[in-house]
């Protein structure tokens, strides 16, 4: 707090957004600071502004703070950084402030399409002139090609294939680079970019925890973990430690000394010693393993989101580097290899890496020599600038979009056929130079203006397109980027006019995609006449990187496409889809069929001798008999009968709400039909399955979407209650099952609802499935929302007091709730201290509890499939797993 601080926090200059009553510091301070405050720090700012699965402009860091830290978005973060540096620019240069000057902004190469836009915000409210962004990995081969001076040529004329191994403190960053003897007219080799990395969250960071959980023991009593304070000391000095420990002159152990705190500062203050061999087996042979060629490395099966950010499972990096390198370039090795960023200070690592790369290609790999791996990026950023502006200096590095763009379509469901096709088209294949501009004729699109329009992209970094192609969206290699989204405005006299447009594509000046709708004059279309595309309307589609838009577009059935549509991303199909298909479309096709009301009711019993029982559904099979039900949702009203069996299957097929490709887009889909409500309202049993509906696919809404079903709901459960009426509303367990699936709003409406449900637990009639609700409200570890939202310890202290007031041997439910309170994450902030995970342990073990419970309070473990479904109420899909 600003206490602490003084008003050193405003010197030289105030951070951007900073203020008395929310003071901020930044850089080597900020990091010092840290390790003293380590619930105040804002660290890996950048890795956050590429993590999809968070809204990164929503205040979420320092990522599981208290409520009495304040907090700012990722984006913000970036801001402050580069605000920081534009004013220390403009204080040391007054005669030439930094919005005079040309300004290039480094990312990872990595980055996707959401994180660039980020970018380019940050730097606007920032304050810098417009940027042109570059790839960290081609700016710090830019620098080593300006370092060697008239020499370039020379030095790259044995070289035919350059790998470029960037890994800083958070990301791995890969690049491979053509290089081709120079023209006949031209002095300079030719360079091309034809490979970027996945975005891999591994670098120097990972390495610095993982020894840090290695000492920690030497430092506690048998069983105990270091409070965040102390365990972030000990990794600040794992850092200095396997710095020295893996330089060149490196000593066979230091001592790594913990300091105490307060008044007890000399009595709590420990060391132990730390060795070479420990480090060089941790770092080396943990993250650069010598592997073979075709290694693959272990992946997660899970589509589902974890705390934190999205640490790869496999640490290993060359593991990493093996499958990049065989899928980018398969029919040769790299025979030259630039290594930079801070972690390639250590000597073993340079060696490991290299000796890796000689294995693979049967002979030594030329390592370049770069003298400043940790200025390397910022260099080579002036260097490309400069290389525009005197092309003849330095050559440029060609290479254009890292990777190809997709546009997912609509499936096929024409007369007769009742397979879906899930195909998408590409807009712009990888290697497209900046600024050419594709437009794709084949398509049009009706939309309506003065309303939001949404497409959905997808990118792919491997394999080779054309523009307009069509493929297939099945196997590795698909990322799901955020949507473009906007709404056209309209030009005088067009107002709410419907108009067909085409999309054209390109990679911009600056590097970032743009995406534009543009008019089409539908008379000379149809007259098959040029229709001046320079001077049609045209409207830039921004990435919505804020969350989904919710609305809808127009949509011609035979002439043009719907901009909303989008296929089912899974395509294994199961041999009896058809037929199961055929029957939907029976209850709930357009065709009125002479179908009785048994034949309805009994749809899923239908379903199920067809595909087996549908708990082995697996999620492909689910997602397409979802997109088949959804297509059909006019037809859900035409009785009560069916309005319940389509309610039924939807939630069923589109549980838990996301973990598949495009699921966010079929949520929107659902979603639009919410503010129509039940077409039979009156039926108790409708409702019931409404508010079923809603639990399973909870997940997938967004907090302001979780926030309207709890009022709904909540006003039900309140009528049931005061009026006894268990029938007009539907089941009050199904409400309340529902309540505590709400992971998404703020913890503190979650404690309202808890203490509303304690109070009518001391009611003799009140459900003992209550218990399980408050043990998923004040739940360690939620199915899908961030950590921030998950309810601290001390919030959660009523909730678990009340829980070991019970007697658990009669009393199950409240058992297992304690231990969904008390389990163990990992996450030290919300974690239980060692006490009362004890206390809770003794009453498990005093009360015959399964060991499996009381493992999961006891260290980190993932659930099993029985104690998962518990856990929710719910199973999963098969193929879809817990992190």
């Amino acid at each position: 707090g600003s206490s602490e601080l003084g008003h050193a926090w405003q010197q030289p200059w105030p951070p951007l957004g900073s203020s008395e009553a929310a003071p901020a510091v930044l850089g080597h301070w900020a990091r010092e600071l840290g390790a003293s405050h380590p619930q105040r720090l804002v660290a890996s700012a950048k890795s956050w502004l590429s993590h999809a699965a968070v809204d990164r402009t929503a205040p979420i860091l320092p990522w599981g703070a208290g409520a009495e830290v304040a907090k700012i978005s990722p984006l913000e973060a970036s801001a402050a950084y580069l605000a920081h540096l534009r004013t220390a620019w403009d204080a040391a240069h007054p005669q030439a402030p930094l919005h005079q000057q040309q300004v290039a902004l480094t990312v990872p190469a990595s980055f996707d399409e959401g994180a660039r836009a980020l970018t380019l915000e940050a730097a606007r409210l920032a304050g810098l002139p417009p940027v042109q962004l570059l790839e960290e990995p081609k700016a710090a081969f830019h620098d080593w090609l300006l370092l060697q001076g008239d020499a370039l040529a020379a030095q790259l004329a044995t070289s035919e294939l350059a790998l470029v191994v960037d890994i800083g403190g958070g990301t791995t960053d890969l690049t491979l680079i053509a290089v081709e003897p120079p023209a006949p007219e031209q002095t300079q080799p030719r360079l091309t970019r034809i490979a970027v990395g996945e975005h891999l969250m591994l670098g120097g960071d990972n390495m610095d925890l993982s020894l840090a959980h290695q000492l920690e023991p030497r430092f506690t009593q048998a069983g105990e973990r270091l409070p965040p304070t102390r365990f972030a000391q000990l990794v600040q000095r794992c850092r200095k430690a396997k710095e020295q420990l893996l330089a060149e002159d490196a000593p066979d152990s230091l001592a790594v000394t913990l300091l105490g705190g307060g008044s007890r500062l000399l009595a709590q203050t420990r060391s132990c010693p730390l060795s070479r061999a420990q480090v060089q087996e941790m770092v080396v042979e943990g993250f650069f393993p010598l592997v073979a060629a075709d290694a693959t490395p272990q992946r997660s099966r899970s589509g589902l989101r974890g705390l934190g950010l999205p640490y790869p499972q496999d640490a290993a990096i060359t593991r990493h580097l093996a499958e990049f390198l065989r899928q980018h370039s398969p029919q040769r090795w790299p025979d030259t290899v630039l290594l930079n960023g801070g972690v390639f200070h250590a000597a073993a690592l340079r060696q490991r890496l290299s000796e890796q790369l000689a294995q693979w290609r049967g002979q030594p790999v030329r390592v370049l020599h770069n003298p400043h791996p940790d200025w390397a990026v910022a260099r080579g950023a002036c260097a490309h600038a400069l290389a525009q502006r005197s092309p003849q200096a330095l050559p440029r590095i060609e290479g254009g979009a890292a990777r190809s763009y997709w546009l997912a379509l609509p499936s096929s469901s024409k007369k007769g056929q009742n397979t879906t096709t899930p195909q998408a088209i590409c807009l712009l294949p990888r290697g497209t130079p900046e600024g050419v501009v594709l437009r794709l004729t084949g398509r049009r699109f009706a939309l309506q203006l003065g309303q939001a329009v949404r497409f959905n992209l997808l990118a792919r970094n491997q394999g080779e397109a054309k523009a307009g192609e069509l493929a297939t969206i099945s196997g590795a290699g698909w990322v799901e980027l955020p949507p473009i989204a906007e709404v056209l405005r309209s030009t005088a006299g067009q107002h709410s006019k419907r108009v067909e447009v085409q999309l054209q594509a390109s990679m911009s000046e600056v590097g970032t995609l743009e995406v534009r709708c543009t008019q089409l004059d539908s008379e000379k279309s149809e007259r098959g006449e040029s229709t001046g595309a320079e001077q049609e309307p045209s409207w830039l589609l921004p990435f919505n990187v804020r969350g989904a838009i919710g609305a809808h577009t127009d949509t011609n059935a035979d002439s043009t496409d719907s901009a909303q549509s989008a296929p089912s991303a899974d395509v294994a199909t199961h041999p009896q889809l058809p037929q199961a298909l055929a029957l939907v479309e029976r209850i709930f096709g357009s065709q009125a069929q002479e179908v009785s009301s048994k034949e309805v009711r009994q749809l899923r019993a239908s379903l199920e001798k067809l595909l087996g029982t549908r708990e082995g559904w697996p999620l492909p099979l689910l997602r397409q008999l979802l997109d088949a039900l959804l297509e059909r949702s006019r037809r859900r009203r035409r009785s009560a009968e069916h309005e319940r069996v389509w309610l039924n299957l939807t939630g069923w097929c589109l549980r838990p709400g996301l973990g598949s490709q495009l699921d966010a887009w079929r949520m929107e889909q659902l979603w639009a039909l919410y503010e129509q409500g039940l077409a039979h309202s009156k039926e108790a049993a409708n409702w019931t399955e409404w508010w079923v509906l809603w639990r399973r696919v909870a997940p997938g809404l967004d907090e302001a979407q979780q926030m309207q079903v709890l009022e709904a709901v909540a006003a039900s459960m309140q009528k049931t209650v005061q009026r006894n009426a268990k029938a007009r509303w539907g089941s009050y367990d199904d409400m309340l099952r529902l309540l505590a699936a709400m992971e998404a709003v703020p913890w503190e409406f979650r404690q309202e609802m808890g203490q509303w449900m304690l109070k009518r637990l001391q009611r003799p009639d009140e459900p003992a499935h209550t218990w399980w609700a408050i043990g998923r409200l004040a739940a360690r570890q939620p199915l899908a929302a961030n950590a921030h939202l998950v309810m601290p310890p001390s919030a959660a202290r009523e909730f678990l007091d009340a829980c070991l007031a019970q007697d658990w041997r009669k009393n199950e439910h409240a058992m297992f709730a304690a231990v969904q309170i008390t389990r163990m994450t990992g996450e030290r902030s919300l974690d239980w201290d060692e006490a009362t995970r004890a206390q809770v342990l003794a009453k498990l073990q005093a009360s015959g509890a399964p060991r499996r419970w009381q493992d999961l309070v006891q260290s980190v473990q993932a659930l099993d499939a029985q104690d998962q479904q518990r856990s929710l109420g719910e199973s999963l899909p098969p193929g879809l797993v817990l992190l």
